[in-house]
């Protein structure tokens, strides 16, 4: 896969190549092919004001969900979120991509492959049986590898077993290719930090000395609506600064109403705005309610509000903080500098791989990556999935403490 320079041209409360009004242009006639029936604004259904959009397939592919929400600092990019999300979701289920079967042995047979164990198997996996593969580049080494279907498509047919649940981390969308390498790869890493937080139990310091006006702005609207919003670095020892934003409804006092929202950036003002536009689009889809993947609001209720912040208290604790002038940032004007930032930072941690499938499909046109990082965690997503990552950071690993080389 060859990368080339891609310069940013909107840097405003995100990054991107072209404005949310550029990209929506663009995108607003592709919902048919991709089989999006509705768009919806859903902002008025939480009292924060903050926008939020939805969007329904509902020929989605049997194992995925038929509804996805879209969130922005402004209603055009929370509208252009959705639309987006939509588009990550069709184009990565499989059609007319046939893997092809094998087993281990067979498929390494004179060809590159990544062993399936380098990407955090559950427990009990039986390798010795044929799985399906297909091909995806390795950006960090520039060879093309075989790599699991698993890992690639979300859904796999059921026919093709299952070697672990298929997931969406690492499908991302962009303007450009480059744009949605890079947008992959921070979910990657910020999944990552997140399952070493969980694994460690630990929420990281509280951000302080915030005087970004478009952070201060949404920070305000919480405060407003009486719900109380704790910003944390969660970031690994990757030099990319990953923040966990912790909304709690003082004033409902409604558990399914504790919601959690992640962004990375390279830059850390874009990292909090992500983590707290996903806050507020958390709240919007629990109070929506459409959404087949909210299951744990049931629990949440059972337990009750007192008791979900206590078995949660590493997330509403106060303590240790952190000046926002500390955290990581990387600032460039090109994505192709970003992605080779980031590769360099994950060399230094050890990762050796760096794997990129190009899901664009021709009827919709919009680049759509998956990017594979093998050795990064899934743990907060699948707790079947623990590795070595994990089980190093509960014996020395402190979420948010930054390596005195960075």
């Amino acid at each position: 896969m060859k990368l080339a320079s891609c310069r940013k041209r909107y840097q405003q409360e995100t990054h991107r190549t072209k404005s949310p009004e550029e990209t929506y242009a663009i995108i607003k006639d592709l919902v048919v092919p991709a089989g999006i029936t509705r768009v919806a604004d859903i902002t008025g259904l939480d009292r924060l004001g903050i926008p939020v959009f939805s969007c329904i397939r509902p020929d989605a592919a049997e194992g995925s969900i038929s509804v996805y929400n879209g969130k922005g600092a402004t209603e055009m990019a929370a509208r252009v979120s959705a639309i987006m999300e939509g588009l990550e979701r069709y184009s990565a289920e499989m059609h007319d991509r046939l893997p092809v079967m094998g087993t281990i042995d067979q498929m390494a047979d004179g060809r590159d492959l990544i062993d399936p164990t380098e990407l955090i198997l559950p427990k009990g996996v039986d390798l010795t049986f044929p799985i399906p593969w297909f091909s995806a580049s390795d950006i960090m080494q520039e060879s093309d590898v075989l790599v699991p279907a698993h890992a690639i498509f979300h859904p796999v047919h059921r026919s093709m077993g299952q070697l672990f649940r298929t997931s969406t981390n690492g499908i991302a969308s962009g303007n450009t290719l480059e744009e949605a390498v890079f947008h992959g790869l921070c979910e990657i890493i910020e999944r990552d930090a997140w399952s070493l937080a969980e694994a460690v139990n630990r929420g990281g310091p509280v951000i302080s000395g915030i005087e970004n006006q478009t952070i201060l702005s949404l920070l305000n609207r919480f405060k407003e609506a009486g719900v109380e919003i704790i910003l944390r670095d969660i970031s690994s020892e990757i030099g990319l600064p990953t923040v966990a934003a912790v909304a709690d409804d003082v004033t409902l006092r409604d558990p399914t109403l504790l919601c959690i929202g992640m962004g990375t950036h390279a830059v850390p003002e874009i990292a909090i705005l992500r983590a707290l536009t996903e806050a507020a689009q958390s709240r919007a889809t629990q109070i929506h309610g459409a959404r087949e993947d909210t299951q744990d609001s049931h629990m949440k209720r059972q337990i009750g509000y007192d008791r979900t912040k206590r078995l949660n208290k590493k997330w509403f604790e106060t303590g240790h903080t952190i000046d926002f002038s500390e955290m990581y940032a990387f600032r460039s004007e090109d994505f192709l500098d970003d992605i080779a930032y980031t590769l360099r930072e994950l060399k230094k941690a050890g990762i050796n791989h760096v794997l990129v499938t190009d899901l664009t499909r021709p009827e919709i046109g919009i680049p759509v990556v998956r990017v594979i990082v093998p050795g990064l965690e899934h743990f907060a997503m699948d707790p079947e999935r623990i590795g070595n990552r994990c089980r190093s950071a509960r014996r020395n690993y402190l979420p948010g403490s930054k390596p005195a080389s960075a």
